[in-house]
């Protein structure tokens, strides 16, 4: 059985699905993908369907009823993967700002001794394509906020582009992750180091989706301004034992 599979929430992504799925699977290694889809409207759901009747060994899905947040979907994918026993696996964006082939990247960094590894914007400068200074200067800043208030150097804290080797996700105990947005990637990460978990950063470059709708707001800057600061409250009074 494979080692590797790619989690990818969608919620009316069927611009960019079919050529995600059929570009991860050219790839020089065997991965999986598994889709949680939370009752896109849009018939992406129909589109990974008809895609599997190709790849029926390789693409699986998870259907949701209604958008109940990328927290809580990477929570259902790893709990998935988990219980099938796949030793990396991965959180990538369906929208192509992530690109495909740098998974072989976080892969291999994780076969070289990281336990987690981040597809990471900022390890060398501002690595971002088509995103307007104000969003720029906003993810970067989150990321300072982030490294002030935790005291821990991750240049990118809330890069959503992963590679979790699977002991990761069997301590971190998924249940008590609590963010359901933007500030999920943050405690994911913080949790994993806290359980003295080795995160490495590798350097991609980020370019902003071409087609179909951002998932971005300001109640998700806002979750994650405010949700840092309790968790690092609330890890004071949390044991993390080593994993």
């Amino acid at each position: 059985m494979p080692d590797s599979i790619v989690i990818i929430p969608t919620y009316n992504e069927r611009e960019n699905i079919e050529r995600m799925v059929r570009k991860v699977f050219s790839l020089p290694h065997d991965f999986h993908i598994l889709i949680v889809d939370d009752g896109s409207p849009d018939g992406t759901q129909q589109i990974v369907e008809n895609l599997q009747l190709k790849y029926t060994d390789r693409l699986f899905m998870e259907k949701r009823a209604g958008k109940q947040g990328l927290g809580t979907a990477y929570i259902h994918g790893f709990k998935w993967c988990i219980a099938r026993h796949y030793d990396f696996i991965f959180e990538m964006d369906a929208d192509f700002s992530h690109n495909p082939d740098d998974l072989l990247k976080l892969r291999q960094a994780c076969i070289e001794g990281a336990d987690a590894s981040v597809g990471s914007r900022y390890i060398k400068g501002v690595n971002v394509v088509n995103w307007p200074m104000s969003r720029v200067l906003m993810s970067y800043f989150a990321s300072v906020y982030v490294r002030m208030i935790t005291g821990l150097d991750i240049q990118d804290f809330t890069a959503g582009f992963m590679c979790y080797k699977r002991k990761v996700l069997e301590t971190v105990q998924l249940d008590k992750i609590k963010f359901v947005g933007y500030a999920f990637q943050i405690e994911m990460k913080y949790t994993a180091i806290k359980h003295g978990f080795k995160v490495v950063e590798v350097p991609i470059i980020f370019t902003d989706r071409t087609a179909g709708e951002s998932k971005m707001s300001t109640r998700i800057f806002r979750e994650a301004f405010l949700g840092v600061i309790q968790m690092r409250i609330n890890s004071i009074f949390r044991k993390y034992p080593e994993g």
